[in-house]
């Protein structure tokens, strides 16, 4: 059979660009090279796109602190519709091959909130990953919190706040909700990108101002005191649940450095030493979230485990980190699935969901 041609689409204009080139990496290295044809899409920092050569795509790609995209002379623009090429060149118009399957492996804004997912909705593109709808929800702590609870999931206590009502953000008040030490997040940054753990009226008056450089809104919310534990889930109709690893930080909490850069700054217990219930409960749980938030293909559903035995969710990540020392591919391939294999269930899961969806009437001439 010839073999199939996968789209990876990578980089990006958020916060997380070197964390996303880091999980192109590993995703190229890893996939099938007899089964399928690589194309890689890098998006630079100003949002151009490039199409990349294999072999010099990365800059010190070993090097988490200084990789960068290689940027190519050969920019590329996608074509909407029920095209035979969707991809050209945006130099000459030329048209480049067919792909038969998207890959994104974009983090954070502009790559896991929707806004990709959309476009390649519209270019007809079968994609990796949750649909616009539940991208955008899990991407908004916020709303993904307030669905949770309204599902009988267990989240932490907190409050939300827009620019617009900025100017009722009060430590004292605030206190009074969520108790002290809180932690300050953009609502809609992954990664601990702009998350600060606070708890005096001075660090908190400079964690807001961090927050709004990143987001429109803020969340505040109280400090679980808890093991960290993690699930991998993956499918579409039927989804599964991995076995629960722990984070076990080296740090204050599991920022940012810890999760992508330095290699000590986080101890990772795979499988979590946990009973047999506990277990069952967590994965239970993580497939709950996952489909109470519309996600589809793949998300890593991060946990609180109290001493009492209680879970509470603290994230769904629709687009996990594919680094050396991400999670998300570790706790499959601890749960049966090699990391070659990961990424054949998520295309052919990608190319499911396309045909079903192709099935669907979209318009009143579709009866015609």
């Amino acid at each position: 059979m010839p073999k199939k041609k996968v789209g990876i689409i990578f980089g990006g204009k958020s916060a997380e660009h070197e964390v996303s080139l880091q999980s192109a990496k590993n995703i190229v290295d890893a996939v099938d090279k007899d089964k399928y044809e690589v194309v890689l899409i890098g998006i630079d920092k100003q949002g151009k796109w490039h199409i990349n050569d294999k072999s010099s795509y990365l800059i010190n790609e070993e090097n988490p602190t200084l990789i960068q995209l290689n940027k190519s002379n050969e920019a590329v623009a996608i074509v909407p519709g029920e095209t035979d090429h969707q991809l050209v060149k945006a130099t000459d118009a030329g048209m480049l091959d067919q792909l038969d399957a998207v890959f994104p492996i974009v983090h954070g804004t502009l790559g896991e909130d929707g806004s990709l997912q959309g476009m390649m909705r519209i270019a007809n593109l079968p994609f990796v990953g949750t649909s616009v709808l539940g991208s955008a929800i899990c991407m908004d702590k916020d709303i993904a919190k307030r669905l949770l609870k309204a599902a009988g999931i267990n989240v932490a206590n907190g409050v939300a706040f827009s620019r617009a009502n900025r100017d009722q953000v009060n430590f004292d008040s605030v206190k009074a909700q969520v108790g002290v030490p809180m932690f300050i997040k953009p609502a809609n940054q992954g990664s601990s990108v702009g998350v600060s753990k606070v708890s005096t009226e001075v660090e908190f008056a400079k964690a807001i101002d961090q927050a709004f450089q990143y987001d429109q809104k803020v969340v505040i919310e109280e400090t679980l005191k808890g093991r960290e534990i993690e699930c991998a889930v993956l499918g579409n109709e039927d989804p599964k649940s991995s076995v629960p690893g722990e984070i076990l930080p080296q740090t204050e909490f599991y920022s940012y450095e810890s999760k992508y850069i330095d290699e000590t700054g986080a101890r990772l217990e795979m499988p979590a030493q946990l009973s047999e219930a506990e277990v069952e409960k967590l994965q239970k749980t993580a497939v709950e979230a996952f489909r109470t938030l519309e996600c589809e293909g793949l998300a890593r559903v991060d946990f609180f485990l109290t001493e009492e035995g209680e879970v509470y969710v603290n994230e769904v990540n629709t687009l996990p980190g594919f680094t050396r020392i991400s999670m998300y591919p570790k706790l499959w391939e601890l749960s049966g699935v090699a990391y070659p294999e990961l990424i054949d269930q998520l295309i052919e899961l990608a190319i499911d969901r396309h045909q079903n969806n192709s099935t669907l009437k979209s318009a009143v001439w579709d009866e015609e």
